[in-house]
């Protein structure tokens, strides 16, 4: 290994440790905002401690409403964190976090129960105290939350709809979950119990405030318009737009943004990833969008100078960061979208490090960005191609089927274990979760995959 290879091991891991770093770091914050609570509690002067359930039951209670609050700060998309962790693991991590905070809040209440069967007659709403009313009422929330999202699809609840009913419903149970805390009044006496409630409320308010609020206003303030529309192949079009009355944002090839036509404070968005090259000399980006839906069919609709709001850009996966890199890109259909921002960024900046793109689609009328993909591949001399046709002509010469560890294995070049090969994704989740699988039975380290998911929200 040469001087060069080894400065640049040097570097590249250098970026690594530096975002794991600062990754981990957030993640101790928001772990110990989570204990902080009980860790006061053991430090400082308390109430005398009462029977052991009852005082488990309210560390449970107390942790569980850190936890409730911090549901805000996932998906609120703050730049300080998607920058460090991808945007698909911020929502399955609040995904998940919110389940055990419910089976949590259903815990402190049942334990409460078993330490003293008295506690029960709390549950009768018509002659309980309105701090045991709040209780419940947050707890039923809860529920609601639960219940619309995990089966927003099954019920058929509008996305828009379903984000009102899961603001509604966030703010009630934070509300009246505090208001029950402060009610019942044991250690919540405490003065430094009650200031930092107060400055945990303030956070999760202002988090709130920033998303609902802020956040649209900056939108409206910073509006696009839309510049041309593409027809493209696969039902696809790709809308371009451009910044009216400000100098929009700088783009990484890979990265995706949130777009709207109507006004931001609707919140009827959709996630979509950049295929316009990082390195246009205009303030142009553009969006290769296919007809999946309603929104999604009515882009071919949009015409020239029609307001577009964007909220922007997202994504961990950097090519700056992976410049002296080998990349292996892989995706399924409309995943095509950000491999061509990279692929053209690549082009634009005269790239000449190995490149495999292994895409795959339904049929080969399908292929979404088919003529230009031939045309690249003549003008890169870098760059293979290996389509991937589930339903392929009968003269087909190429890979058919899905992709596979078969057929990435006879694609891939012989040295693709190296440390130069990065590997990028991007699809639907069952591919990607397939794909993944692939790779790491190719022995492919972990940490030289990198994916964007469909299924965020």
């Amino acid at each position: 290994m040469n001087l060069r290879e080894k400065r640049f091991i040097t570097s590249e891991r250098m970026d690594i440790l530096n975002k794991k770093f600062y990754a981990r770091l957030w993640l101790v914050l928001l772990v110990t905002l989570v204990f902080l609570p009980l860790i006061l509690l053991l430090i400082f002067p308390r109430p005398p401690a009462r029977e052991f359930l009852r005082d488990f039951s309210v560390s449970l209670g107390f942790i569980t409403m850190s936890m409730l609050g911090l549901q805000t700060i996932p998906t609120s998309r703050l730049k300080f964190l998607t920058r460090y962790f991808p945007m698909e693991k911020l929502y399955s991590v609040h995904h998940k976090t919110s389940i055990i905070t419910f089976m949590l809040a259903v815990l402190h209440p049942v334990l409460l129960f078993i330490s003293n069967p008295m506690y029960l007659q709390l549950l009768n709403f018509a002659t309980a105290p309105w701090r045991a009313r709040a209780a419940i009422l947050s707890l039923l929330a809860m529920v609601v939350l639960i219940v619309t999202s995990v089966w927003r699809e099954a019920i058929k609840l509008r996305y828009d709809v379903w984000r009102w009913i899961h603001d509604g419903m966030t703010l009630i149970a934070i509300g009246l979950a505090l208001f029950h805390m402060f009610r019942v009044n044991y250690y919540m006496s405490l003065t430094y119990q009650r200031v930092l409630w107060l400055a945990l409320t303030a956070i999760w308010a202002a988090v709130i405030l920033y998303i609902r609020v802020a956040r649209p206003i900056i939108m409206v303030n910073r509006p696009w318009v839309v510049d041309h529309i593409k027809e493209e192949l696969g039902q696809s079009h790709s809308l371009y737009v451009r910044p009216v009355g400000h100098d929009g944002f700088k783009i990484q090839a890979g990265q995706f943004a949130w777009i709207t036509v109507e006004s931001p404070f609707i919140f009827r968005e959709n996630p979509f990833s950049f295929s316009t090259s990082a390195r246009r000399d205009d303030d142009v980006i553009g969006f290769t969008i296919k007809e999946l839906g309603d929104f999604t069919s009515t882009i071919k609709d949009l015409k020239p100078g029609d307001t577009v709001y964007v909220d922007g850009p997202y994504g961990t996966f950097s090519l700056d960061d992976h410049a002296d890199s080998n990349l292996v890109l892989i995706a399924g259909g409309i995943g095509s979208a950000p491999v061509m921002s990279i692929l053209r960024t690549m082009r634009d900046r005269c790239h000449d490090k190995d490149v495999v793109f292994f895409y795959g689609n339904p049929t080969y009328d399908t292929i979404i960005f088919r003529d230009e993909l031939e045309e690249l591949e003549k003008e890169m001399d870098c760059l293979t191609v290996v389509h991937v046709l589930e339903q392929p002509p009968e003269d087909w010469e190429g890979e058919k089927g899905f992709i596979t560890a078969e057929i990435l294995e006879r694609h891939l070049p012989e040295n693709y274990k190296h440390w130069k090969y990065i590997f990028f994704l991007c699809g639907p989740m069952p591919m990607i979760e397939a794909v993944e699988g692939a790779l790491v039975s190719l022995d492919v380290e972990h940490s030289k995959i990198f994916s964007e998911k469909y299924e965020m929200a």
